[in-house]
């Protein structure tokens, strides 16, 4: 029993002393995962970042957090951008093992903590694209193993702090986008390994140090949009590894170094907006890599050189508003992959430059403001891929060739203050897609102004004035359906000016000039001017003639006389009615209705179709008028609000077609979706359909985005996000059930006394003519700024194309810009504008509305997930773009972000 007791005592003994030892070892563990626990714990009420979650297993399974290896598993990266967080970030300071730290995007305020700079381990900081302020704090210059550095896009003033300049091991120094001032410190070229330099968008001054030629491995450099001068130094060339080097908009002078043809691998060069002078070198054929070679708006002097055809990948060379003299390089033409060619605005020579011809790809030739002569080549536009075609004032002459009539893509002709001569060639009517301007001003062109021009019914300026045309303006012309500047000014025109709106709404100037030209908007009675108008051998017309004048003058005389006797009879009647109204009896002409119908049961009773005919023949119910239909506004006797849509038939086609209209209105209002207005009821007299709705008191989307006065402006982007929804589900509903709309458009949405959002004039192709299906149009229809480049070839509406006109609206309801303003630039437009900023050196956070952007963070995040979705939709090859049902998804998915 001894032996037994001693053996369990032994046991029990050693039991606590295997125990006690597990608990002494487990010590320094728990104790370093408990000050990390504690300080992510904290950081987590601070923060409330979502996903994090206190009770979980812990802190190292929570998303954007990364820990290192061994049993305390310290915090070695904290990952949170785009994360809408707010708060103090002091905390993180705590994390000692923390090698990445990454806080961008988010809605951070205030100072820079300072005690970020006791992260030793620390190896990548980015705080950017928040509200930090203040000076940049010194100690960050105690982060001795930092690699990259980014405090972009955030409100941080003064100087940069001298502390940086124990980064030694710094490779990406990013500090754009704030305020910063003063010089760019001295100590950056002594940062040996640094490759990333980026201090554009400041408020810097000085010159660009001579020293960071000494960074074997810079790559970028980007300092646009500062107030720096001096000369580019030609050390910076010196290494020959700069790939991209970005200095727009600043003060620089002097010449550019011939050195610059020691950076093969140099692909970005953008020194435009500056005042440098003296010659491009000819080392720039040594840049192999040269893909951007911008240096407009400067004072550069001497010839195009002929090297840059060496650099083969080349695709937008921009040498506009210089002082270059000589002509262009015939072997430019070796170019193919130059997409862009602007020299205006020099003092360049010489005949066109055929050469150019040869890059196929070629979709800008902008040869404007110089002294080119000669004549236009008949094969001008083989070029297949040109969309602008800019070369007025020039020395131009001689006929436009009939070839320019091949120029299919082409958005932009100007060929305006030139010297050439004979008639318009009719081919120009071929180039349907010709949208944005035709300039054949001040030149020497004379014959009648083709019929053919009406075929441009997207074309938005014509200008043919202060030339030598004659004739009448064709009224074919009433076929350019876009057009909203004209000028016929200064020619021999006669005859009546066609009744079109937008000649009507053209100032008189657009017309003066013209002595034979008469009508609205110049004022003048065309009766009186031709009444008298015969020549001076009229009384040697033979005895027949006279006869033949003698009889049809008395049957004129016999044919007013019934007339003006109808018309006393009018106006006894008018006069009767007026005094019928007056003693309190309203005399309304009773139409011939032919069909009516209210889909609504509750509604049957409050609807009067009297009282909506009548409302359709008063201007002042007038609401908006589109391509297909006008709007009204009609108050019913019962007190009730319709709107009422007007059908612009066409040959008869409500007459022709009745009941297969009538079925299709049937059909229309059984649609059931949220985002549809669907059709209440309709009535049909004679050869006009109308279309009653329920009226919508907010107006249209395009009222929303465009018709606010600045005082009145409130940050809405919530409720912008909500309609983009809204439409986005209406039209993936109408592409299901295999319908295709034909004018996505802001105008074409309206919104109700919730802003709900309701698509407009569904499927009203068949309406207008129900004998053809939707994408059977023969000529394609849409508002001009939403129309699908595709449309112009193919001539069919799509599901794809709707998806372009929708994300036409996305970018409306991001920018708050219209499709098509002069604020963009010659030959631009919403689309391209947005396409093409990173070209131009922007941001997205600079394409966006900045009174919704910078708003909250939260918004800022949403609407740069809506941008891909509308860079998406609006992509050039149809192909490309999403489903709507897709698109739906991706904009759900950006709001809940």
């Amino acid at each position: 029993m001894l032996a037994v007791s001693s053996l369990r005592c032994c046991h029990v003994f050693f039991s606590l002393v295997m125990a006690t030892h597990l608990l002494l070892t487990s010590r320094p563990p728990a104790a370093a995962q408990l000050a990390d626990q504690a300080t992510m714990a904290a950081l987590q009420q601070e923060l409330a970042v979502a996903g994090w979650d206190s009770d979980s297993s812990g802190y190292c399974a929570w998303r954007g957090v990364t820990c290192g290896g061994g049993a305390d598993r310290p915090v070695e990266a904290l990952e949170l951008p785009h994360r809408n967080l707010q708060g103090n970030i002091s905390l993180v300071s705590q994390l000692r093992s923390l090698k990445r730290l990454d806080l961008s995007g988010n809605s951070f305020r205030g100072a820079i903590p300072p005690s970020l700079g006791s992260l030793e381990a620390l190896q990548f900081l980015d705080l950017s694209m928040n509200r930090f302020e203040d000076r940049i704090p010194s100690s960050l210059g105690g982060l001795k193993d930092l690699r990259s550095l980014n405090l972009s896009n955030n409100v941080l003033l003064d100087e940069v702090p001298d502390e940086l300049r124990n980064l030694a091991r710094l490779q990406e120094l990013q500090i754009s986008g704030n305020k910063l001032s003063g010089r760019i410190p001295g100590w950056v070229g002594d940062l040996a390994d640094l490759r990333v330099f980026s201090a554009y968008e400041n408020i810097l001054v000085g010159v660009i140090p001579r020293n960071l030629g000494s960074i074997s491995q810079l790559k970028v450099l980007n300092l646009h949009s500062n107030q720096l001068e001096g000369g580019i130094p030609d050390s910076i060339f010196r290494s020959g590894n700069l790939e991209v080097l970005v200095l727009t908009l600043n003060r620089l002078n002097g010449s550019l170094p011939a050195s610059i043809g020691n950076c093969q691998g140099l692909s970005n060069f953008r020194i435009g907006n500056n005042e440098l002078v003296g010659s491009i070198p000819f080392s720039i054929g040594n840049i192999s890599s040269l893909t951007y070679f911008e240096a407009d708006n400067n004072r550069l002097s001497g010839e195009i050189p002929p090297e840059f055809a060496q650099c083969s990948n080349l695709t937008l060379l921009n040498l506009a508003y210089n002082g270059l003299t000589g002509t262009v390089p015939d072997n430019l033409g070796q170019l193919k992959n130059l997409q862009e060619f602007i020299v205006s605005g020099n003092s360049l020579g010489g005949e066109f430059p055929k050469s150019m011809l040869r890059c196929r790809n070629l979709s800008k030739l902008d040869l404007s403001y110089n002294r080119f002569n000669g004549s236009l080549p008949e094969d001008l536009c083989n070029m297949s891929r040109l969309q602008f075609l800019l070369l007025d004032h020039n020395s131009i002459s001689r006929e436009i060739p009939r070839g320019i009539g091949n120029c299919n893509r082409l958005l932009e002709l100007q060929l305006g203050s030139n010297f050439l001569s004979g008639v318009i060639p009719p081919e120009i009517g071929k180039i349907k897609n010709l949208q944005i301007a035709l300039n054949l001003s001040f030149n020497r062109l004379w014959g009648q102004v083709p019929r053919e021009l009406g075929k441009l019914d997207k074309l938005v300026e014509l200008d043919v004035s202060n030339n030598q045309l004659s004739g009448c303006i064709p009224l074919e012309l009433k076929g350019m359906l876009s057009l909203i500047e004209v000028n016929f000014s200064n020619n021999q025109l006669r005859g009546q000016i066609p009744i079109f709106g937008p000649f009507q709404k053209s100032p008189r100037s657009s017309f003066l000039g013209n002595e034979g030209l008469c009508g609205d908007p110049l004022n003048s009675d065309c009766g009186t001017l031709f009444g008298s108008d015969y020549d001076s051998d009229h009384h040697k017309v033979s005895y027949k003639i006279i006869l033949a004048v003698v009889g049809s003058g008395l049957t004129v005389f016999t044919m007013v006389s019934v007339v003006v006797g109808f018309f006393m009879l009018r106006e006894k009647q008018e006069m009767d009615a007026k005094a019928a109204k007056v003693a309190g009896d309203v005399v309304v002409p009773r139409p011939q209705i032919a069909a009516g119908n209210v889909f609504i049961e509750n509604l049957k009773q409050a609807i009067d179709f009297e009282s909506v005919v009548k409302a359709t023949m008063e201007d002042a119910s007038k609401i908006s008028s589109g391509t297909f239909s006008t709007v009204y506004k009609a108050v019913m006797p019962s007190g009730l609000i319709v709107s009422v849509r007007r059908l612009k038939s066409v040959d008869k086609t409500v007459t022709h077609h009745q009941n297969k209209m009538i079925r299709e209105l049937e059909r229309l209002g059984n649609l059931c979706h949220a985002n549809l207005m669907r059709p209440i009821g309709y009535v049909i007299y004679e050869d006009v359909a109308l279309l009653l709705h329920h009226h919508m008191p907010n107006g249209t989307l395009a009222e929303l985005l465009h018709g606010m006065v600045q005082a009145e402006y409130e940050p809405d982007w919530p409720r912008r996000l909500s309609i983009a929804i809204g439409v986005a589900e209406g039209l993936a509903f109408l592409h299901h059930i295999a319908i295709i709309h034909l004018d996505i458009s802001s105008s074409n949405i309206f919104l109700d006394s919730h802003f709900n959002p309701l698509i407009e004039e569904i499927e009203i192709s068949k309406l207008l003519d129900p004998s053809k299906g939707t994408a059977s149009i023969s000529a394609v229809a849409g508002s001009f700024g939403y129309i699908p480049p595709e449309y112009a070839y193919t001539m069919q509406v799509t599901v794809s194309g709707n998806v372009y006109s929708f994300g036409v609206v996305l970018l409306e309801i991001l920018t708050s810009k219209l499709p098509v303003d002069e604020v963009f630039g010659e030959g631009m437009d919403l689309v391209k504008w947005v396409h093409n900023a990173s070209e131009r050196g922007e941001t997205p956070e600079q394409i966006m509305d900045a009174r919704l952007s910078t708003f909250s963070f939260a918004w800022r995040k949403q609407m740069l997930g809506v941008l891909k979705v509308a860079m998406l939709c609006t992509d050039k090859t149809p192909a490309k773009r999403p489903k709507m049902k897709k698109v739906v998804e991706m904009l759900l998915e950006s709001k809940d972000n």
